[in-house]
């Protein structure tokens, strides 16, 4: 079993509108598809529900760890905290962390989530999974989001 997710891309767009694309809650909500209830902040917990309806009985909620503007923005949260009926606040929670690195393109963002190691084994491989795939996924959101949206003169 592995512990941790990392997915690597290339955006072209400059550090600078990445990181608001991923530490503005808005524009964090447009990619990520979540209707958050306020900005991010150093030891907040930030709260939401997904966007599409479908799933709006799952509840985002991340505790932002660190925010080290244009390098570093990272949170733990409960991985693939699906069941409505589940206390997920009992098991420790991943780390989430997302590193910007310029390049002569744009931007390398790193995102990473390690932690799976404590996910109760009953859960462990399934949130895993879902999760590897879901920042699969994310990571091109961001892409289509960045790339549409960077300015003429960037």
């Amino acid at each position: 079993m592995q512990d941790r997710i990392e997915k690597r891309i290339e955006l072209k767009a400059p550090v600078s509108r990445v990181w608001r694309a991923i530490t503005d809650h808005r524009e964090f909500g447009e990619w990520f598809g979540v209707n958050l209830e306020g900005p991010f902040a150093a030891g907040r917990v930030v709260a939401g529900k997904m966007a599409n309806p479908k799933y709006q009985h799952i509840k985002f909620e991340a505790t932002v760890k660190e925010l080290q503007p244009e390098r570093l923005f990272s949170y733990t949260w409960h991985p693939y905290a699906v069941d409505a009926n589940t206390d997920y606040s009992k098991e420790t929670p991943t780390l989430v962390e997302f590193r910007l690195e310029e390049i002569p393109m744009g931007t390398l963002l790193v995102v990473s989530e390690s932690g799976f190691d404590k996910i109760p084994a009953h859960r462990r491989d399934e949130a895993f999974r879902m999760d590897d795939g879901g920042w699969t996924s994310q990571i091109k959101n961001i892409a289509r989001h960045v790339e549409r949206n960077v300015p003429q003169n960037a």
